[in-house]
C-alpha cells in the first residue's frame, strides 16, 4: 500500500508540475499575433505524417537520421510499456498485460528490447559526435554553455534509462528461472536480450536481491521518464511534441512567396478613404492605434513564429545549409530561433511576475538579434527546406527588417541606390524607362 501511495505521489506530481509548465509555453506562444492556419487539412494532415511521424526530411542526411530513427522508434514503443507500469503502479500487480496478451506481450517486449540496444548504440554515436568528432555545427557560438549542456543531459538520461529497463528486466528473467517470478506459472518468459544477459549479471543473486534489482529498475524507469518528461518543457528536446502540432501548422505557400502587412494594408486603405479623418481623435472614431510595420520585439511576431521558437531542436542543420553562414557572415538561421525562444521565455516571465503592462526596455532586435545578422540574409530558403520539423527561420528575419525599414528608416546603403531606382525608374539600374532599350542599338 505504501508503494502504490507513494507512486501515485509521483504520478500526480509529475504529471501536475508538466501541465503547469504547459500552461506557461502555450501562454507564452498566445502572445503572437494571430494568424490562420486552419485551411488545406488533408494536406496539413499529409504533412504532419510523412514530416513529423514518418521523419522524411531527416532523411535528408540518411546516417544521423538512422541513428535518431532507433531512438524515435523505441521512444514510441517504450511509451506503450509505461501504460503498463503505471497500472502496476497504480493496482500493485506485475506486468498487467502479460497474461492477457501472452505471445502478443512477449513479442512487445522483445521488439522494445531490441530497440533499446539500437537507441544505446545511437545514443553512443550522438555523444562521441558531440564531444569527441566536435562535429563543426555543434561547436558554433550560440552552442556555448547551456545548449551544449542539455544537448548532454538527455543523453546521459536516456543511458539511465536503459540501464534501468535492462536491469529490470533482466532481473525479472533470473526471478523466472528459479520460479520467483511474478507471471511464474503463465508460460514461457523468455526476452531476446535479457534471457542471455541475465545468467551473466544477475543469476548469481540470492532471490531477494533479485527482487530488489526488479524494483530499483523499475522504479528507476519510471522516475527517469517522469524527471525526463518535467525536463522537456526546459530543452531543446520538446520537440518530442512540438513537431506534430507545428508540421500542422506549416506554411503551405510556395517557398518565397511574402505575405503582405495587414499594418500597412490599413493604413493606405485610410489614405484612399475620403471620409477617413486622420486627426479625429482615437477614441471618438473608436480607433484603434496601428499595429507596428514589421517586428521590433517577439509581440509582434505570430504565434506559429513562436511554436516555431519552442520546436527547435538546435540540430543546426539550417545554419550549415545556409549560404551566409559558410561564406563568414554572422548570420546563423538556428541562433535566430534560440533567441526567439531566449526572448519570449524573458517576456513570460516579467509577465507572470510584473503584470502584462510590464516592459524591461529590451527588445529582440538588437538585444538579442544584430541589424548584421537579419542584413547578411539571402532569403534563399535553404533554411526552411533544411528543418526536420518545418521552421521556418526566415519570416522572422523579413518582420525584423520590415520594422528596421519602415520604422526605422534603417537600410543598408548598398540597397539605398537600388530603392532609390525603383522609385524613380521602376527598375533597379540606374536609366530611365525611356533609355531602357539603348543597350540594344548596336
Amino acid at each position: 500500500m505504501l508503494s502504490r501511495f507513494i507512486f501515485s505521489v509521483v504520478l500526480l506530481f509529475g504529471f501536475g508540475f508538466f501541465g503547469f509548465n504547459i500552461s506557461k509555453i502555450r501562454k507564452n506562444i498566445l502572445i503572437g499575433k494571430p494568424l490562420n492556419r486552419s485551411d488545406q487539412k488533408a494536406k496539413r494532415w499529409k504533412t504532419t505524417l510523412l514530416i513529423a511521424l514518418g521523419q522524411k526530411k531527416m532523411f535528408q542526411r540518411f546516417l544521423p537520421a538512422i541513428f535518431h530513427l532507433f531512438i524515435y522508434v523505441a521512444f514510441l514503443f517504450t511509451s506503450t510499456e509505461l501504460i503498463e507500469i503505471i497500472i502496476d503502479g497504480l493496482t500493485g500487480s506485475h506486468r498487467f498485460f502479460w497474461d492477457k496478451l501472452g505471445s502478443v506481450y512477449i513479442l512487445l517486449i522483445n521488439m522494445i528490447e531490441i530497440l533499446s540496444v539500437l537507441a544505446f548504440v545511437a545514443t553512443l554515436v550522438f555523444l562521441a559526435r558531440r564531444n569527441l568528432l566536435k562535429v563543426p555545427k555543434f561547436q558554433m557560438s550560440e552552442m556555448n554553455g547551456w545548449p551544449k549542456l542539455d544537448g548532454n543531459i538527455i543523453l546521459y538520461l536516456e543511458i539511465v534509462l536503459l540501464i534501468c529497463v535492462f536491469t529490470m528486466n533482466g532481473a525479472d528473467e533470473s526471478l523466472f528461472l528459479k520460479g520467483k517470478s511474478h507471471v511464474e506459472g503463465s508460460g514461457s518468459f523468455d526476452f531476446i536480450i535479457s534471457s542471455f544477459t541475465a545468467p551473466y549479471f544477475f543469476n548469481q543473486f540470492e532471490v531477494s536481491t533479485l527482487i530488489l534489482l526488479e524494483r530499483v529498475g523499475w522504479w528507476g524507469h519510471i522516475l527517469v521518464v517522469f524527471a525526463f518528461l518535467n525536463y522537456l518543457p526546459f530543452s531543446k528536446h520538446f520537440h518530442i511534441l512540438m513537431a506534430f502540432p507545428n508540421t500542422y501548422y506549416s506554411n503551405l505557400s510556395e517557398k518565397g512567396a511574402f505575405n503582405n502587412l495587414n499594418s500597412v494594408k490599413e493604413e493606405v486603405s485610410k489614405m484612399l478613404d475620403p471620409n477617413f479623418d486622420p486627426y479625429a481623435s482615437i477614441d471618438s472614431n473608436n480607433n484603434k492605434l496601428p499595429d507596428r510595420f514589421g517586428a521590433k520585439d517577439v509581440e509582434d511576431l505570430t504565434w506559429k513564429n513562436l511554436m516555431d521558437a519552442y520546436t527547435c531542436t538546435e540540430c543546426g542543420r539550417c545554419t550549415s545549409a545556409c549560404p551566409a553562414n559558410i561564406t563568414g557572415k554572422k548570420l546563423s538561421p538556428r541562433k535566430i530561433i534560440m533567441d526567439t525562444r531566449d526572448r519570449l521565455e524573458e517576456i513570460g516571465r516579467n509577465r507572470r511576475k510584473h503584470g502584462n503592462d510590464y516592459t524591461d526596455n529590451k527588445s529582440l532586435l538588437g538585444d538579442y538579434i544584430s541589424e548584421e545578422e537579419i542584413w547578411a540574409c539571402t532569403s534563399c530558403n535553404a533554411c526552411v527546406q533544411e528543418c526536420p520539423v518545418n521552421i521556418d527561420p526566415l519570416s522572422i528575419i523579413i518582420d525584423l527588417r520590415r520594422y528596421l525599414v519602415m520604422e526605422e528608416s534603417k537600410i543598408p546603403s548598398e540597397l539605398t541606390g537600388m530603392l532609390t531606382n525603383i522609385e524613380n525608374n521602376g527598375a533597379p539600374w540606374q536609366f530611365s524607362q525611356v533609355d531602357r532599350i539603348k543597350w540594344a542599338e548596336e
